[in-house]
């Protein structure tokens, strides 16, 4: 794809489901007995591959229309039939790990030649920990992996660094673990399956700890089937709203955006640059707060993004340093050393990609910096399949002097299906490169 700029973008949209809610609704769904109703699932190709594993683990699993779907569980996971290939989501095999450890199955997990690259044992060392077994079919540490679940033992376990991910596998394992499962985090991480559980019926305690807190709860406890409603991903609302900030005379609304606080460390990080950033219509849906987010073209400063704030944006930091390429001084991104390990690298994909587009950056071990200013734009970049980083750049060449181009753009559809038409539709110029 290649993406050049043009006019002034401008209209309202709405976000795809939250990728975090639409994998634990499926999940919980999927464990629960009795029917689950979820509307505006996102119906990307990582969350559709958690679908896949629900029916595979037993689940009745039914789309009824666009983001709406049934999912009818028998109490608990079956053995699966054949290997439950995630595809390329970290989120959902991970915590489909900690979901099938507490139930006496021997499933093997497999993904996708990018997902064989990320890191597994910081699931799967708590899992082991409670009485998993494990077998690596492959290199350790990475997929395919075999599990064999059932006979769990309660731990109380303490994060050296804030994951939602690890944090949330435990938690599902501690549901058929014998005793309290108790997971202590240096940060806090974001909080969805705390509150989903709740909704489901788990009685889940979350105490402050610190700066991060502790979580807890009791195994033995049943989930009840539920309806549960999915806000708009402020993940992936970030890129239309992003293109507005940086494109001159623009102004996008985005509605129905999940506000968790845990969730919006890009937004706060934007109004410290000066982002025209407002937020109306706030609201409850599913248990978080909603509202229309609406950016308007900003004149951007660059800020020290404090690194405590790492845990509530990780994802956002490709998109961040995108809109820091305009941004006059620099960006300093620090403690953001997980981004090595998502889909890809994304700090030497985004050092390479805004280096190529004539933009200054320095890369740290942990972080990288951003001068902005003018960004000459006129490179193909190379994504390494991530969604993220050629959203990013698409973004960046909407404002760039020459076009930019991405090399991969298929992989865009695992988290925003759609993502294309629907810039289109705000008058973004973005078309397949010839």
């Amino acid at each position: 794809m290649i993406a050049r700029r043009g006019a002034a973008l401008r209209g309202l949209v709405r976000a795809p489901g939250d990728k975090s809610m639409s994998h634990r609704a499926l999940i919980l769904g999927a464990m629960a007995t009795g029917v689950t109703e979820v509307e505006g699932l996102l119906e990307g190709d990582d969350v559709l591959a958690t679908a896949r594993a629900a029916r595979a683990f037993g689940a009745g699993v039914e789309r009824l229309g666009p983001g709406r779907w049934r999912v009818t569980g028998q109490g608990g996971f079956r053995q699966p039939a054949g290997v439950i290939d995630c595809g390329n989501a970290g989120t959902g095999v991970r915590l489909l790990m900690g979901a099938a450890a507490g139930y006496p199955v021997s499933p093997t997990f497999d993904g996708d030649a990018s997902l064989r690259k990320r890191p597994m044992k910081r699931v799967t060392a708590p899992l082991a920990q409670m009485g998993a077994r494990l077998e690596w079919l492959g290199d350790e540490d990475r997929l395919p992996l075999r599990l064999a679940g059932g006979a769990l033992a309660a731990i109380d376990y303490v994060q050296s660094v804030a994951s939602a991910q690890v944090k949330s596998a435990i938690l599902l394992a501690g549901l058929n673990a014998g005793g309290v499962t108790t997971v202590a985090e240096p940060e806090k991480s974001r909080d969805h399956t705390e509150r989903m559980l709740r909704a489901f019926g788990v009685e889940v305690g979350v105490e402050p700890q610190g700066d991060g807190w502790r979580v807890s709860l009791r195994g033995g406890q049943p989930l009840t089937g539920t309806a549960v409603a999915v806000p708009g991903d402020p993940s992936s609302a970030a890129f239309p709203l992003a293109a507005a900030l940086v494109v001159p005379g623009s102004e996008v609304t985005v509605e129905g955006v999940m506000l968790n606080p845990l969730r919006t460390g890009l937004f706060e990080t934007w109004r410290e640059m000066g982002a025209d950033l407002t937020v109306a219509n706030r609201r409850m849906a599913g248990g978080e707060e909603v509202g229309d987010v609406t950016a308007r073209h900003s004149v951007l400063t660059g800020v020290v993004v404090p690194e405590d704030r790492a845990a509530s944006m990780i994802d956002e930091y490709p998109i961040l340093a995108a809109t820091a390429a305009f941004a006059a001084g620099e960006t300093v991104m620090r403690g953001v050393g997980e981004m090595r390990v998502k889909e890809s690298d994304r700090i030497a994909l985004m050092v390479a990609g805004l280096r190529a587009c004539g933009v200054q950056v320095e890369e740290e071990p942990e972080g990288f910096i951003v001068t902005g200013g003018g960004v000459r734009g006129g490179a193909t970049v190379h994504t390494a399949h991530d969604h993220r980083i050629a959203m990013s750049h698409l973004v960046l060449g909407l404002a760039a002097d020459e076009a930019v181009s991405v090399d991969e753009p298929g992989m865009i559809a695992t988290s925003f299906p759609g993502f294309v038409e629907l810039m289109r539709r705000l008058g973004a110029d973005i078309a397949t490169a010839s």
